[in-house]
C-alpha cells in the first residue's frame, strides 16, 4: 500500500508500506478522503506543531472517511462507509468523567505528541480500534463525511458558549474551522452571526454559510461591546485582544484557534471591568456523532470542501491548503 510520511520540514514522501493486519478489537479501513488541517500544515511546513516536533516519519491526518476493509469480529461488513473518532483517551480522572478529551495520557491520529508518534490516516489502509469507528447513515457521501471531525470541533466550541439562540455571535478567523463555527452557530439559532478575517475570500465563504455580518481586518471596524459571544478561531494574539473589545459586558469568549506555545501580547484590561468569561476549546468529546447527523441532514456544508487532490500530489495540496485566498478545506483522495 501507499502512505504519506512527513520526515521533517517540507519533506513529505509518498511511500510504500506493508498492508497491516487487524488484531483483536481492531478494524482495517480502506481510506477514501483525508482533510488537511492546521496541525498538518505546521508539521509539514515547520517540522513541528507547537511544542510537538517530528522525531520520526509521521503519517498525517485525523479528518478521514472511508470504508471497512476487514472487521475480524464480523460486526461491520466490508464496504461499510465510516468515519473515525481520532482520539484514544487516558485513564479516568476524578472530576473529568464527562470530559475524556481532557484526560492526560491519550493520543490522537496524526500526532507527534508522543514517541513513537501516533500515525495518522493519510494511507491507503488504516488500522483503528473498533470503538473509534462510526458507521455512516445511508446517503451521506464519503466526501462530505470527511468534515465530521472538524465539524465536531466547531460544535464543541459552540456548546461551550452556552445558550446562543437569538444572541449576537462573532467568529474571528474564517478558515475551515471558523467557517464550520459559523455554520454551527447558525445551526444553534444565533440571531446574528458575524465573521471577520484578513482576506476577502474567506468572508465570502462565511456569508454563504450563514454569516450576516462581515468585517475585513484593516478596512472595517468592529464596534466595542457589539457581540454577546465571540469565537476566536485564528489563534493570533491581537485577535484575542479584538475579541475582548468586541464582547459585551458579562459576555463569553471561546478560544478555538490554537495559540502559540509562548508568551502572547494580549490586552486583558477590559476583561475585568466587563466581567467576561474566556473558555478554552480543545478538540471534542462525543460531538462527532452530532456532526455525522448534521452532515446527513443537509448538503449545506459541501462548499467548505474547495479542493480534492490525489494523495500522490500531497505537496501541491499542502501548498494550496496554506493559501486561504485560494482554498477552504482541502481533501486528499487516497
Amino acid at each position: 500500500m501507499k502512505a504519506l510520511a512527513i520526515h521533517g520540514k517540507e519533506d513529505l514522501r509518498w511511500e510504500d508500506r506493508e498492508i497491516p493486519a487487524p488484531g483483536e478489537g481492531e478494524i482495517r479501513l480502506r481510506v477514501s478522503y483525508v482533510g488537511i488541517c492546521g496541525s498538518d500544515l505546521h508539521y509539514y511546513f515547520h517540522g513541528a506543531n507547537g511544542e510537538y516536533t517530528i522525531r520520526e516519519p509521521l503519517t498525517p491526518g485525523h479528518e478521514l472517511s472511508g470504508v471497512v476493509d476487514l472487521d475480524p469480529s464480523g460486526r461491520l461488513e466490508p464496504g461499510t462507509p465510516v468515519v473515525v473518532h481520532p482520539a484514544r483517551y487516558g485513564p479516568v480522572i476524578t472530576g473529568l468523567e464527562d470530559h475524556p478529551h481532557l484526560r492526560a495520557g491519550g493520543d490522537y491520529l496524526g500526532s507527534a505528541a508522543a514517541t513513537p508518534h501516533r500515525q495518522g490516516g493519510a494511507s491507503e489502509f488504516l488500522i483503528v480500534e473498533d470503538h473509534m469507528v462510526r458507521a455512516l447513515p445511508a446517503g451521506l457521501p464519503l466526501k462530505r463525511a470527511a468534515l465530521a471531525e472538524p465539524l465536531a470541533v466547531a460544535l464543541h466550541a459552540v456548546g461551550l458558549a452556552g445558550e446562543i439562540a437569538a444572541r449576537r455571535a462573532l467568529v474571528i478567523g474564517a478558515g475551515p474551522i471558523g467557517l464550520l463555527v459559523v455554520a454551527a452557530a447558525a445551526h444553534a439559532g444565533a440571531g446574528v452571526v458575524g465573521a471577520s478575517d484578513v482576506r476577502a475570500e474567506p468572508l465570502d465563504r462565511a456569508r454563504a454559510l450563514g454569516a450576516t455580518e462581515a468585517a475585513l481586518v484593516g478596512r472595517d471596524t468592529i464596534d466595542d461591546e457589539s457581540y454577546d459571544v465571540v469565537f476566536e478561531c485564528s489563534g493570533v494574539g491581537p485577535a484575542l485582544t479584538q475579541a475582548i473589545r468586541a464582547t459585551r459586558r458579562a459576555g463569553t469568549i471561546v478560544q478555538v484557534g490554537m495559540l502559540p506555545n509562548a508568551d502572547t501580547g494580549v490586552n486583558l484590561a477590559p476583561l475585568l471591568a466587563k466581567e467576561l468569561t474566556i473558555r478554552g476549546a480543545f478538540r471534542f468529546s462525543t460531538e462527532i456523532d452530532d456532526a455525522v447527523r448534521m452532515l446527513a441532514e443537509s448538503d449545506a456544508l459541501d462548499p467548505i470542501v474547495s479542493h480534492v487532490v490525489p494523495a500522490s500530489d500531497a505537496v501541491q495540496a499542502f501548498q494550496l491548503a496554506r493559501d486561504s485566498s485560494a482554498s477552504a478545506k482541502v481533501l486528499l483522495a487516497l
